[in-house]
């Protein structure tokens, strides 16, 4: 399935190189040395995004989201141990999800 003009539009305003590859054969939407920028439309895919964050191994997270979904990430961030920031496709709001304390 192709992307959605705004999956685009957001994918080339994140910093870095686009589709950048991880483990897996997967692929980050964005990433520079020290930031993974995931952008996820599906509110069903979000978990998915997450996990390709935290085995991408850069220290900078982040998760873009549509402003509906945008709880529904936090709390999956949260469940799954990843630390980072949650935006909403345009850039306005923004929640930051700590690491997990061990």
């Amino acid at each position: 399935m192709s992307e959605s003009q705004s999956h685009k539009k957001a994918k080339a305003k994140a910093p870095g190189k686009t589709e950048v590859p991880i483990s897996k054969n997967r692929r980050l939407d964005s990433a520079t040395k020290t930031t993974a920028t995931e952008i996820e439309r599906n509110s069903e895919n979000i978990s998915k995004a997450v996990d390709r964050l935290k085995d991408s191994s850069r220290p900078r997270k982040v998760l873009q989201v549509p402003q509906k979904d945008m709880p529904k990430a936090v709390s999956t961030m949260r469940q799954k141990g990843v630390g980072g920031t949650v935006k909403n496709l345009s850039g306005t709001q923004r929640r930051s999800v700590p690491k997990r304390k061990r």
